[in-house]
């Protein structure tokens, strides 16, 4: 389960970042409601909600911290009593003041994967950190730690370097169509591709139409370089229209959209592991049925292909 959207809201100078207004209290029912129907992962980051997504997923896995592995990143600074972003902690001494805040902020005496943020981050000054992040290892603060990162050298060159890293997060959907190389140099590395985006912003549950717009507080109306799927707080008609090519492909079988998008995922590759984010039960109840049809069929993949193609 992605957490960035139950952190609430939150700004920088490009615009919102997070996914408008959130009732704290479905947040955790969701919670509990994916723990109920095997979902055992948790993406969040300290700065989803300036801290609040760390807080709300401590409240929800109180007394239940030995059931769940929690993924949080670092890398973006943040002013908690103003919810705005302002610059990049790209430090090892930074790194250290993070890591003790979300562990403060999550309620637990370590981290199961803790990664860097900062996709675009110069490589020499990304090695600086390795040192620092294998003491944290050694300290047992974090188990281990990752790249959120959609370069495949930058991947490449943690996955070599970094003794306990095992993860490479990146964004990836059949939106995006062709396999991403990052997710060559995952399944080449033994690194597990976590796929950010799985559901591409919210596109692929079939919820959004061309006249559709997000509120306010939305990162999806922000001006964002990375933000194609929408434009101007709207879908872009380009990613519509993919979505309709293959519709019929992922509801196949009795699936929802949501299901059919992420059973894509686990046919294109072993190492995958979506995180889609949700924030009500509803929304985690679609999206853990996914668990029950499992992965499409390597026909379906290459008929959503030549679909994609066309």
């Amino acid at each position: 389960m992605g957490c960035w959207a139950i952190g609430g809201p939150f700004h920088s100078s490009e615009g919102p970042c997070g996914w408008g207004e959130v009732d704290d209290d479905e947040s955790v029912r969701t919670i509990h409601r994916a723990l109920e129907l095997g979902v055992d992962f948790f993406d969040t980051a300290d700065v989803y909600g300036a801290g609040h997504s760390e807080r709300v997923l401590a409240r929800a896995l109180a007394g239940r911290r030995d059931q769940v592995v929690i993924a949080t990143k670092w890398g973006n600074r943040f002013d908690e009593a103003t919810k705005f972003s302002d610059g990049a902690g790209d430090d090892p001494a930074y790194l250290r003041e993070a890591v003790t805040a979300s562990l403060r902020r999550l309620g637990t005496d370590y981290i199961d994967l803790y990664q860097l943020h900062l996709g675009g981050l110069e490589l020499d000054k990304a090695a600086e950190l390795l040192g620092t992040l294998e003491a944290l290892v050694e300290e047992g603060k974090i188990r281990s730690y990752g790249w959120s990162t959609d370069d495949p050298e930058r991947a490449a060159a943690w996955g070599s370097d970094g003794e306990h890293c095992t993860a490479i997060q990146h964004d990836f959907s059949l939106m995006r169509g062709a396999r991403p190389e990052v997710l060559e140099v995952c399944e080449r590395m033994g690194l597990a591709s976590v796929n950010r985006g799985p559901l591409a912003m919210g596109l692929l549950t079939g919820k959004y139409a061309a006249d559709t717009a997000v509120g306010p507080d939305d990162v999806r109306g922000s001006a964002f370089e990375w933000m194609v799927l929408f434009k101007d707080g709207r879908p872009a008609p380009e990613y519509l229209a993919r979505l309709d090519a293959v519709r019929d492909v992922l509801t196949a079988d009795g699936r929802t959209l949501a299901q059919g998008a992420l059973g894509w995922l686990w046919a294109v590759s072993d190492a995958t592991v979506p995180i889609p984010g949700c924030r009500t039960v509803a929304q985690v109840e679609d999206n853990a049925g996914a668990l029950q049809k499992g992965p499409l069929t390597q026909g379906q993949v290459k008929e959503i292909e030549t679909l994609l193609a066309a």
